[in-house]
């Protein structure tokens, strides 16, 4: 019997599609308007290309096309399927978008003579994209590519640690050829990376896990489960001063949900007594696949 094929055109589909481009168009703004003209080498292709294009007499944009393509080929080459259709789509996209703003918008100087505003938004822009487009199993290629090919053939296994190690040697190499200054910003840059990215990531799959302590699990399963969405799981329960039984509703919901579902309960069980935890990481229907 023919597989049925599943429609492209979908909400979901076409919701993805839109974000990882806006990642994609954060990430090239960030680094084309304030990284490069800064020469802030904080690692990545776009460190590795400013440092060329001192030396080189091309342009960062060509520079950086000219890796990105060479990494996807090594990718293609070494990976094969396991190379995913997005990380290739964003790596051509971003070479791209920086060859268009470079011809549209030459940058000959920086914005401002504030070096350390603008590393703030050289980190903080591509920080928000590289987080979108995490946040959908994509990136933009270039080292990450290098480190996929090291986990698959090499013994290691702490792939961050390999490519914090590489973006390093790149800000060093900024001390040499840009001078003290842009080294010293470009290494700030580097440890401020890793932070930001995890920080955005979090905040954007911020999520809230509820235990709810009541009387009438019932009327909360339902309005969990009709208005809200989401399903619920009830478990026995026993107060350990009043040994009166309880049920335990547990769920989570996103943060905009939380605030209707905590007003819910109130009205439904003004006694109910409620724990209400962060969390960035819920693995099953209705949020993330595995």
């Amino acid at each position: 019997m023919a597989r049925e094929k599943l429609p492209l055109l979908t909400k979901a589909n076409v919701k993805t599609f839109l974000l990882v481009n806006l990642g994609v168009l954060l990430l090239t703004c960030g680094v084309y308007f304030f990284k490069l003209p800064n020469h802030f080498s904080t690692g990545g292709v776009s460190g590795l290309a400013i440092l060329l294009g001192s030396v080189v007499p091309v342009s960062t944009a060509t520079l950086m096309a000219v890796i990105n393509i060479a990494l996807l080929v090594l990718g293609y080459l070494f990976l094969g399927r396991e190379f995913g259709f997005w990380t290739t789509y964003c790596s051509l996209m971003y070479s791209a978008e920086t060859w268009l703003l470079e011809e549209l918008f030459p940058m000959t100087a920086p914005f401002t003579d504030q070096p350390l505003l603008e590393l703030c938004f050289a980190m903080m822009l591509p920080a928000v994209g590289s987080a979108l487009l995490f946040n959908y199993n994509a990136s933009s290629g270039g080292t990450d590519i290098i480190a996929m090919i090291l986990k698959k053939y090499t013994t290691i296994s702490d792939v961050g640690k390999g490519l914090f190690l590489s973006d390093s040697v790149i800000a060093l190499a900024s001390f040499f050829i840009f001078g003290a200054e842009t080294g010293l910003f470009s290494m700030l840059g580097l440890f401020l990376k890793s932070f930001v990215v995890d920080s955005v990531i979090e905040s954007i799959n911020l999520c809230k896990f509820f235990s709810i302590v009541t009387s009438k699990p019932q009327e909360i399963c339902d309005y969990i489960i009709h208005e809200l969405h989401h399903s619920s799981t009830v478990v026995d329960g026993q107060g350990a001063f009043s040994h009166q039984d309880k049920k335990v509703v547990l769920t989570a919901v996103r943060r905009g949900e939380a605030v209707r579902l905590r007003q819910k309960c109130k009205q439904i069980d003004p006694h109910s007594f409620m724990f209400i935890t962060n969390t960035s990481e819920i693995i099953g229907k209705g949020f993330h696949s595995v």
